[in-house]
């Protein structure tokens, strides 16, 4: 009888210990959170701003890299990681995730540049042409420059002749554009570049 009720305690004691860890392990990945999760894999002294960084070139590269792959590289806890992702993307640091998908195989093989003229530089004919091209599908980019012409416009068409198209029934028909002048891309040389972090 003894034996059974020295038994008895032991698995009450045993209980009570499995319920204390358990509050321990939570309170630590609270704790691990708030304090931005350092676990290990952090180089000596990073700052968050280097481990953010870190975090960022990584997507960069792969947009689809899973969390606990993110946590164990930049050695933070996956509760803390996720919670900083989210502030980056909150922040603005992450803008969005989408996939890179090749021309070619949907047929469109020509890519342009285009330095546009606008014919008048006032607020009112930036503005205008700004809003227009924004609602442009076919052009892919669009920046207002300094220099020798207004706006350089970035196309992808099937061919030169889809091009031409492009260019007399959308970019010509644009607000303002006084005058274009066409770069047709021989060879894309480096088309995945990352922002350096």
């Amino acid at each position: 009888q003894r034996a059974r009720s020295h038994e008895g305690k032991l698995e009450v004691e045993l209980a009570q210990l499995k319920h204390l860890a358990t509050r321990l392990v939570r309170g630590w990945t609270h704790l691990d959170a708030q304090r931005g999760g350092a676990i290990g894999n952090r180089g000596p002294g990073e700052t968050q701003l280097e481990t953010d960084r870190r975090l960022l070139a990584m997507l960069q590269n792969d947009g689809r890299a899973a969390g606990v792959e993110l946590a164990e590289a930049v050695g933070l806890s996956p509760t803390a990681t996720g919670e900083r992702l989210k502030r980056l993307t909150r922040e603005g640091y992450i803008t969005g995730y989408r996939a890179t998908l090749d021309p070619v195989k949907l047929g469109l093989h020509l890519l342009v540049f285009v330095e546009v003229y606008l014919d008048k530089t006032t607020p009112d004919a930036f503005e205008r042409f700004a809003n227009a091209v924004k609602r442009a599908p076919e052009v892919l980019e669009c920046h207002m420059v300094a220099g020798g012409f207004d706006y350089l416009v970035k196309t992808r068409v099937a061919d030169m002749n889809a091009y031409r198209h492009f260019l007399g029934e959308v970019l010509l028909a644009l607000p303002a554009v006084r005058e274009t002048r066409t770069y047709a891309v021989m060879e894309e040389v480096k088309t995945d570049g990352a922002l350096p972090l």
